[in-house]
């Protein structure tokens, strides 16, 4: 698959157009997609439009844009003016909105052409959308970005943007064999995005180079004063992190997490070979936290914020919501002010530990999901457990696809690294994916 970053390059030295990426696209779409079931809307005819514009920009010799003519895909819970934004909710077909969502802006500016909107379960929750897993229809892509995942491991795009509140990038793109990227929380704009949770709504991207999720996490990644969790320090440089030589080998942490005893028996035994091949790089670390109270924690913070957001759709379309969404909302309304405020402390250690823990290791090495993805018809998007404790803390994020399962499905390694560091997270990535790949 051409990359994105070969793309823009195929621009620039005149090998291809931005309408002639922009057609493939659509014309790979149109092969697979009435089965995959990957996009909630697609616009040709606007796409090409601003495809013909941005080759006209080049022709007369103006400045180009990091990912000039490059076909992008968001998820359905990101605004947009041009098209609708459904939040994957029926009652919500026509809804549209009045302005882009601010990271929509900056994919504009950068000379991304965005194509369409791709699936989302229902409110980005876990009710699954009608999309499937394109290594084998039989299987689903997990979510809540569904769409996101799928289209990209498609083929369809060579990027995408998703979002994740619990695992809804890392377990979706392990699922379906691609890689992805959760930066720190702050790092990325909110504004415009579908809010559920503003303690854990983050913006994530995939992408099939580890090149691409670098490029377009740049791009997106500014400090924008609408958002409140969006913080105004400079952000760090993923390309120049994956770039980076190092003058050692990395240094990984693996912790002993409380949900290891659910792994799939393939899974735990790919990731135990792949410790085991990393040798004394790996260190098992004995934390003075409990991550069962930190994954208790996630669950309150998010379980009494969903209600509380969502309140507004409610009020304006009534209760229009999924069945386990619509649950968790009759249970959220319950917690109390109290309980929150203790899962926030409990959050607040988290995240004190974490800054003291990098200290000794460059990231920490651990699973993506407990296994390959669920079965189509199971009704079910995968348990998102593998991200919690991260999402939890804030840390960035980023999901190798480097295994397989019994079933030849995808499964993904997790690195994890320090707030705020993404840069170094990405070099640590960059180091690992081409160190297990020569092996």
């Amino acid at each position: 698959m051409t990359t994105a970053v070969q793309m823009v390059q195929m621009i620039r030295q005149g090998e291809t157009t931005a309408v002639g990426l922009v057609s493939a696209a659509f014309d790979k779409i149109a092969e697979t997609n009435d089965a995959l079931q990957a996009w909630a809307w697609l616009d040709r005819d606007a796409a090409l439009a601003h495809a013909a514009a941005l080759d006209s920009l080049r022709q007369s010799g103006r400045t180009m844009g990091p990912l000039h003519g490059v076909p992008v895909g968001l998820k359905d819970i990101i605004d947009t003016a041009a098209m609708p934004t459904a939040c994957g909710s029926q009652p919500l077909a026509g809804r549209q909105p009045d302005a882009d969502a601010f990271l929509v802006s900056r994919l504009r500016s950068a000379g991304a052409v965005v194509i369409g909107k791709t699936t989302t379960t229902a409110f980005a929750f876990m009710d699954p959308a009608a999309t499937r897993n394109p290594h084998n229809y039989d299987y689903s892509p997990g979510g809540s970005s569904a769409g996101s995942a799928a289209a990209v491991a498609a083929g369809h795009v060579p990027v995408a943007v998703g979002t994740q509140t619990n695992g809804s990038v890392i377990r979706p793109a392990s699922f379906c064999g691609v890689y992805a990227v959760k930066p720190s929380f702050g790092m990325i704009s909110r504004d415009g995005v579908l809010r559920t949770s503003q303690t854990f709504d983050q913006v994530g991207v995939f992408a099939n180079a580890l090149e691409d999720a670098a490029l377009v996490t740049d791009v997106l990644a500014d400090f924008d004063p609408h958002d409140e969790g969006c913080f105004w320090r400079p952000r760090p440089q993923l390309c120049a992190g994956l770039a980076s030589l190092r003058s050692q080998d990395p240094h990984f942490a693996w912790f002993d997490m409380p949900y290891f005893d659910r792994l799939a028996a393939d899974a735990h035994a790919g990731l135990m070979d792949t410790v085991a091949r990393l040798g004394n790089r790996v260190e098992q670390v004995s934390a003075p936290i409990s991550f069962a109270e930190l994954i208790e924690a996630h669950a309150v913070i998010q379980t009494y914020e969903i209600p509380r957001n969502l309140d507004r759709i409610r009020q304006e379309f009534g209760d229009i919501f999924p069945p386990e969404l619509g649950k968790l909302m009759a249970h959220g309304a319950t917690i109390s002010d109290k309980a929150y405020d203790d899962a926030m402390q409990c959050r607040m250690a988290a995240i004190d530990y974490f800054a003291s823990c990098f200290d000794k290791f460059d990231a920490v090495l651990t699973p993506a999901a407990l296994g390959e993805a669920p079965l189509f018809s199971e009704s079910i998007t995968g348990n998102p457990i593998c991200s919690t404790v991260w999402t939890l803390a804030g840390l960035p994020c980023v999901t190798l696809p480097l295994l397989r399962s019994a079933h030849e499905m995808p499964i993904g390694v997790q690195l994890v690294g320090a707030a705020e560091a993404d840069d170094k997270l990405f070099g640590v990535a960059n180091w690992l994916d081409g160190y297990l790949r020569q092996k």
